[in-house]
């Protein structure tokens, strides 16, 4: 079975420039599939990348990677459902539904279900299934066991995180803008401070958590490279690297590598390890322990 890496949306507000130049560089550098953009976290920062999304797709496209159209988590009101409505006009190809409100939008054509929306059992992938949702990535928190389970269904291609720090939580609250004395109003794009979001420590100063705008996120970056044989075998296709301010390409290159064989899963942990700079990494939602374990 043939396996596909996909690239998620990038979370965090960088600077525009950084923005498309990262996008730039996955297209002529990264062994991926299929490339998401788009604003997941805070639609406020959208029209920061409108002015480069053009180019963006074209150079990603012609690199021969599919594009998707990622959408808010969390939608509120009219100004976000537009974002939804501007995505599904874009006409680029699928668009990823990452909260229920969009759905509405989206019944009736091919799309994607998003990490964000709850999918825990077979019932529910049916019944996306029959709205027209060709792909679904799972809900991070997910053991083995439910993953093997839903893989099982062949009516639709099912999408797992494999790296990345792991989406929590998301809030209509902006926390960045609060630790920075600002209200959410007036964040001045606070995000824009911390570009692998603002950590959160405990009263002994252990890493607990991390702030990226209204997002609550894990401290440690998820890693399942050494599921991947594990994942393969239930029947999982696509593999979800979530970005972090790493070298996202080599990221992509180890984890290509794993699913061809040509490292084995000590030397691909070891190496993510490395790259990921000190944070540490963790897999226990798929062991059924606490996230922030690494089994």
């Amino acid at each position: 079975m043939n396996a596909l890496l996909t690239l998620g949306p990038l979370l965090y507000h960088w600077p525009t420039d950084d923005w498309r130049d990262f996008y730039f560089r996955i297209a002529d550098e990264a062994p991926v599939a299929s490339v998401c953009l788009g604003e997941v976290v805070c639609p406020k920062r959208a029209p920061f990348t409108f002015p480069h999304y053009e180019e963006v797709i074209d150079r990603l496209q012609a690199a021969g990677k599919e594009v998707v159209l990622s959408t808010p988590a969390l939608i509120t009101d009219q100004r976000d459902l537009a974002l939804v409505k501007d995505a599904v006009e874009l006409g680029v190809g699928l668009v990823e539904a990452n909260d229920v409100a969009a759905l509405p939008l989206l019944t009736g054509r091919p799309h994607v279900i998003g990490p964000y929306i709850n999918l825990y059992n077979e019932s529910t992938l049916a019944r996306f299934a029959v709205d027209g949702a060709v792909r679904a990535t799972l809900p991070i928190e997910l053991p083995a066991a439910s993953i093997a389970r839903l893989a099982e269904d062949e009516a639709m291609e099912i999408e797992v995180q494999v790296f990345g720090r792991w989406s929590l939580a998301i809030s209509a609250r902006c926390y960045h803008a609060r630790a920075y004395g600002r209200t959410k109003d007036g964040c001045l794009y606070a995000c824009g401070a911390d570009r692998d979001g603002l950590s959160v420590e405990t009263l002994d100063d252990e890493a607990f958590l991390v702030v990226n705008g209204v997002q609550t996120q894990s401290a440690s970056y998820g890693c399942l490279v050494a599921e991947l044989d594990s994942l393969r075998a239930f029947g999982v296709r696509r593999f979800r690297l979530a970005p972090q301010d790493v070298d996202m390409v080599e990221v992509a290159k180890l984890f290509k590598e794993r699913l061809d064989g040509r490292v084995d899963s000590e030397e691909a942990t070891r190496a993510l390890a490395q790259l990921s700079g000190g944070i540490a990494l963790s897999n226990g939602f798929f062991h059924g322990r606490e996230g922030a374990e690494f089994v």
